[in-house]
């Protein structure tokens, strides 16, 4: 089962870290694969969004999601559900020590099934690239400061 995790150190607090991902159109600001994201229903736990990434030549490969765990300041998972590939993530987030930061890590796996297995070292690219991603939002968030 391919899977990647990452923890980074952002110095802003877990409350405006969780904010910050919760609201899901704020993706396409550092995740350099995402074309567009939407919010197309519902908040919280089973929020559901739209979400295009970049695929070869430039394509929009669907790659819709839905929001599966909801703790404000302590995680925010997510599984997707607008393509073949079922990735699930989460992110938790952790106060640094002296309270004014916060570990943010991510982790993602992916079961695969059928047909879909031959895709993995394109998902496993993917991953990486979602991982190194999480460099972009600390330096974002910590340059909004």
């Amino acid at each position: 089962m391919p899977s990647a995790e990452k923890t980074v150190q952002i110095g802003r607090t877990p409350e405006v870290v969780f904010a910050f991902l919760a609201r899901g159109e704020n993706d396409a600001r550092w995740r350099p694969n995402v074309l567009d994201v939407a919010r197309v229903s519902g908040e919280g736990v089973g929020a559901r969004y739209r979400q295009g990434l970049k695929g070869p030549g430039g394509s929009r490969i669907p790659a819709d999601y839905e929001v599966t765990g909801f703790e404000p300041g302590r995680r925010l998972a997510f599984q997707a559900t607008g393509s073949v590939v079922r990735t699930q993530g989460e992110y938790t987030l952790t106060p640094t020590d002296g309270g004014g930061g916060t570990n943010l890590t991510l982790k993602l796996a992916w079961q695969p099934s059928g047909l879909s297995r031959f895709l993995g070292p394109v998902v496993g690219k993917t991953f990486e690239e979602e991982i190194a991603a999480l460099d972009a939002l600390r330096d974002l968030l910590e340059n909004e400061a």
